[in-house]
């Protein structure tokens, strides 16, 4: 499988579009994963309304997978509760499985780009970096609720 095809037109467009990107001054909680195969790297911040995320923003040094998965939170985690993010994650690393499931629909319909990455295993964190800083900043959000 040549890399035209897991960066296809709307993969490179979520990448570009940075939806999301920057800090928030007033987060709730923050969270960094490294990935140290490829050297990506996101910071996830949140900012907590009640059991929902109200503002989310990320800072990606990575590829255009790991962008444009950032870029997809960015656009549709604000207004969601954790447990929904929790089961998004979920569903997106299933679907990067060769027997997964087809992708999430609704507002997450855009997690669907990311189909043709199933086909590349060494790929899938790109993918899944994002979600899973999202993740560990919902845990460290419900970790200061208690």
């Amino acid at each position: 499988m040549a890399d035209e095809d897991i960066y296809h037109d709307t993969i490179m467009a979520l990448a570009k579009a940075e939806t999301g990107a920057g800090a928030l001054d007033d987060a709730d909680a923050s969270a960094t994963i490294d990935n140290p195969l490829c050297g990506d790297r996101v910071r996830i911040d949140i900012k907590m309304d009640g059991g929902a995320v109200a503002a989310v923003a990320h800072k990606v040094r990575g590829c255009a997978l790991c962008k444009a998965a950032a870029s997809v939170i960015g656009a549709r985690a604000p207004g969601q509760s954790a447990e929904d993010l929790r089961a998004v994650a979920a569903a997106t690393a299933a679907m990067l499985t060769a027997s997964g499931p087809e992708p999430p629909d609704g507002p997450w319909r855009d997690i669907a780009a990311f189909r043709p990455v199933a086909a590349r295993k060494s790929r899938h964190d790109c993918v899944l970096l994002p979600f899973q800083a999202l993740l560990k900043a919902l845990d460290k959000a419900d970790g200061d609720a208690r």
